[in-house]
């Protein structure tokens, strides 16, 4: 699979998504060569802004605490991925959806990149920036995550697929949730 591919992956139906269902690759591929490392982008920023200019961000947090959490963070986010597997795999059954649970993995896997590479904007030490590029992450993230569910679950309703999507896109965004308390609790 190709990241550059990702852009139209959002917009299309077929395009990048045809590659991916033909190369088929296998969960621990996804997981070696797209979930671990551009799951390691977010808590690298973190360490780094947090470092940086962590009060601009949360004043009062000290770098020792930002590096804790982005510790914690990287593998709460590791343990995201096969937990949102699991939870696609329970809607895909629910909604009669012919799957499996690599087909589920895969669409775990691919959804959160635009979250993931969002986090290079804590290269810039404004909260305003780091907001909207993340709203773009997240409005990429439900992008992916319809045109996967139609894509790769072979869907041919699109009433069924939206449902499918946005009740997948809730999920994944309430582990977003999760996942940002984290860094912000700790």
């Amino acid at each position: 699979m190709n990241i550059l591919q990702m852009p139209r992956m959002i917009f299309s139906f077929s395009d990048g998504w045809d590659d991916l269902i033909r190369i088929h690759p296998s969960i621990a591929r996804l997981f070696a060569w797209l979930v671990l490392p551009l799951s390691l982008l977010p808590p690298a920023m973190i360490y780094y802004a947090g470092g940086s200019y962590g009060d601009v961000f949360v004043p009062g947090i000290t770098p020792a605490q930002w590096h804790a959490a982005a510790g914690i963070f990287f593998l709460a986010e590791l343990l995201t991925v096969p937990i949102m597997a699991w939870l696609i795999h329970l809607v895909a059954r629910v909604n009669n959806a012919a799957t499996n649970y690599y087909t589920c993995f895969t669409l775990a896997a691919i959804a959160p990149v635009p979250l993931w590479l969002s986090s290079l904007t804590l290269f810039v030490p404004n909260l305003s920036f780091g907001v909207i590029v993340g709203g773009f992450g997240l409005l990429g993230s439900v992008g992916l995550i319809y045109r996967g569910v139609y894509a790769l679950f072979a869907m041919r309703e699109d009433i069924k697929a939206l449902q499918m999507a946005t009740v997948i896109a809730s999920a994944g965004l309430f582990m977003w949730l999760i996942l940002m308390q984290i860094v912000l609790i700790h």
